[in-house]
């Protein structure tokens, strides 16, 4: 029987055949859940929304043309979501200091104030879910979500994810995608999501996972 505090012992999987069903079913779950955890955590702000504006923190702004390759969407979409986001003044678009011609997407204040407090409360319920992991346990557990994110798609795979999701085989809602199910749980670029204005003032509201 597991001690209290501590995750149940998984079940074990033998053969990499099991291994990949096992991978698959959990990552699906996990995205799903996601998503739907996302509702509660912040409301003022979508999972699309969060999305996009991590990735420009990240990198300090870039183009919209960055973010169509980085998720393996089509630029059209990219564009309604950019738009929206410009729309309820949390991203602006400033000349790239380089070549004046080209327009890069940077956080305004209100988008880095959003963002602050959402990552804030994603990560309260993180350390939440996680609490009783022990510390090798989450260790291996990073270690193998980073390596399985950063696996890099040829340019015939990303054509591949876009066309399907073009002739209406995207995934449903919250499954695994084109990129990394670790970064799809969290930071999934679904054409359906609607961007949610913030309100002017409050955070998010909940932590639950």
């Amino acid at each position: 029987m597991t001690a209290p505090g501590r995750p149940e012992e998984p079940a074990v999987v033998r053969g990499a055949g099991a291994a990949e069903e096992v991978i698959h079913r959990e990552l699906t779950a996990f995205a799903r859940r996601a998503r739907a955890s996302a509702g509660r955590m912040h409301p003022e702000l979508s999972l699309v929304s969060y999305t996009l504006l991590g990735h420009l923190e990240e990198r300090d702004g870039c183009r919209a043309t960055d973010l169509a390759a980085h998720y393996a969407l089509d630029k059209s979409t990219v564009s309604r979501q950019v738009s929206a986001l410009e729309r309820a003044g949390l991203i602006e678009r400033r000349p790239d200091p380089d070549d004046a011609r080209v327009q890069v997407l940077h956080l305004t204040e209100a988008g880095r104030r959003i963002l602050a407090q959402v990552t804030e409360s994603r990560r309260a319920a993180f350390r939440e879910r996680l609490a009783g992991w022990p510390e090798d346990d989450l260790v291996r557990f990073a270690t193998y979500l980073a390596r399985y994110n950063d696996h890099r798609e040829t340019p015939e795979q990303g054509a591949g994810a876009r066309a399907g999701a073009d002739a209406g085989a995207r995934p449903a809602a919250g499954e695994p995608g084109p990129r990394a199910a670790a970064d799809c749980g969290a930071r999934t670029v679904e054409d359906s999501d609607p961007v949610r204005t913030p309100p002017a003032t409050g955070g998010p509201k909940g932590t639950t996972a």
